[in-house]
């Protein structure tokens, strides 16, 4: 199933796509991911992803669970990793690992040593390196096949805040991301590892997300203050994937 031909460049480091209204938008992202998956097992035997908090990932994990899409992937060949967490416990509505599995993952036969929870909820700088050498382990390319994100309203991605430290991480796959105004920590992948990532995609649905959308793909480049518009290369460039409601103000 083709889903690129909705697919324009932006600049060059991003694309956009903008496949029409949500539910529209919505099935761009599963049929996406599907492709993605298949590719990645027929070129190397495994599909390697990183998985993102959120409203519009739970709604895109709902549709892979179902019986007709989850048809399309092995899964005994995935290996479920996450591109941030908060520190909360697994079972806690906070955790993105538990929104995941409770939104369908749980559901598909992943086998258990193949599911990767980042462990934030303590000692989570330690954690952090030890998530770092999980990837480095486990993924044999050690790059992701696909890292989904999405965007804050203060354009943060992951967890790399605005004004945090974890913005100039180098030389690192993962970080405990301290958040001075809110006094948490956050386990988060790198820019580093995102931009490592074979596909990189952003997900980003609704009016309420037009604004933030603007100024990160049309706006002045500040990635201090907009730390989203730093995901993406050259190499790998990232995929904005927008209904028509979230981008009517990216020019």
């Amino acid at each position: 199933m083709s889903w690129n031909h909705v697919v324009k460049a932006h600049d060059e480091r991003r694309d956009i796509a903008i496949p029409g209204d949500s539910q529209t938008t919505i099935d761009f992202c599963v049929n996406h991911f599907i492709a993605i998956a298949q590719e990645s097992i027929n070129d190397h035997g495994y599909f390697a992803v990183a998985l993102s908090g959120g409203s519009t990932p739970k709604i895109v994990y709902e549709q892979l669970a179902l019986p007709a899409n989850a048809a399309k992937i092995d899964w005994t060949k995935v290996l479920l990793f996450w591109s941030d967490e908060r520190a909360v416990a697994p079972t806690s509505s906070d955790s993105n690992y538990h929104m995941a599995m409770e939104a369908g993952f749980s559901a598909l036969p992943i086998p258990a040593k193949n599911i990767f929870r980042m462990q934030a909820e303590e000692e989570i700088e330690a954690h952090a390196l030890e998530y770092e050498t999980l990837i480095r382990e486990k993924i044999p390319g050690k790059v992701f096949d696909l890292t989904l994100l999405g965007v804050g309203d203060d354009g943060h991605t992951a967890s790399l805040f605005p004004h945090t430290h974890g913005l100039h991480a180098e030389g690192r796959l993962v970080i405990a991301n301290f958040l001075p105004e809110k006094k948490i920590w956050r386990m988060s992948l790198t820019f580093d590892c995102i931009n490592a990532s074979k596909h990189i995609c952003v997900y980003a649905l609704g009016k309420g997300k037009a604004t933030i959308l603007a100024k990160v793909l049309s706006g002045k480049y500040l990635p201090d203050d907009l730390p989203s518009q730093r995901v993406g290369t050259a190499t790998h460039k990232a995929l904005w994937i927008m209904d028509e409601a979230a981008a009517e103000q990216v020019q």
